[in-house]
């Protein structure tokens, strides 16, 4: 079974990005992304209403991390410190050899190909440094900004799931396009 150590965290780099740690700092992005019922519409989780629900956002995501059970990446532009989104790999299945990874990015930076950018890095990422055998993405069936995103880095749909899980009264379709190692 394989075994996850993010300490020291690893910065990575792309032609015009770099994926670092979220900090309390990137807390009125975060609040940003986690609030936007347009950004949100398709992540079945609550919307966040204020800065005190970011930071806690940022801390799970911390903890995560310092646990080795999941990692995010800050997606900023090499020349501004400033978060326009974020990119991990939420559940790491370890005796699976197994990750899902997800995203999320401010709507102004939406079409540049900032996502497509990072996904194909963190896809090298996680077949090189974690060893992981494939790599997963769950997504909405009526996400196609995210689903044109995982299919131009090379992921397959694998699986639709009819009403599988049950989110603000409604029951929704799940997605499943996966990656294996080449």
């Amino acid at each position: 079974m394989l075994e996850f150590n993010f300490s020291p965290f690893p910065i990575i780099k792309t032609e015009r990005l770099i994926l670092d740690r979220i900090t309390d700092e990137d807390v009125n992005e975060i609040f940003q992304l986690r609030s936007n019922p347009e950004i949100m519409k398709y992540i079945p989780r609550p919307l966040v209403k204020n800065n005190d629900e970011a930071l806690e956002h940022i801390k799970m995501i911390r903890d995560k991390i310092e646990t080795n059970e999941g990692i995010n990446w800050g997606i900023r532009l090499k020349d501004d410190p400033k978060l326009i989104g974020f990119i991990g790999f939420y559940r790491l299945q370890p005796e699976n050899y197994r990750a899902e990874i997800g995203y999320m990015i401010l709507p102004e930076f939406h079409g540049k190909g900032f996502v497509p950018e990072a996904v194909k890095r963190l896809i090298q990422y996680a077949f090189e440094d974690l060893k992981l055998h494939s790599i997963e993405a769950v997504i909405a069936p009526e996400n196609y900004a995210s689903e044109k995103v995982l299919q131009k880095c090379g992921f397959t749909k694998e699986a639709h799931f009819k009403e599988s899980e049950f989110y603000d009264g409604k029951f929704l379709d799940k997605v499943i396009y996966s990656l294996l190692e080449k």
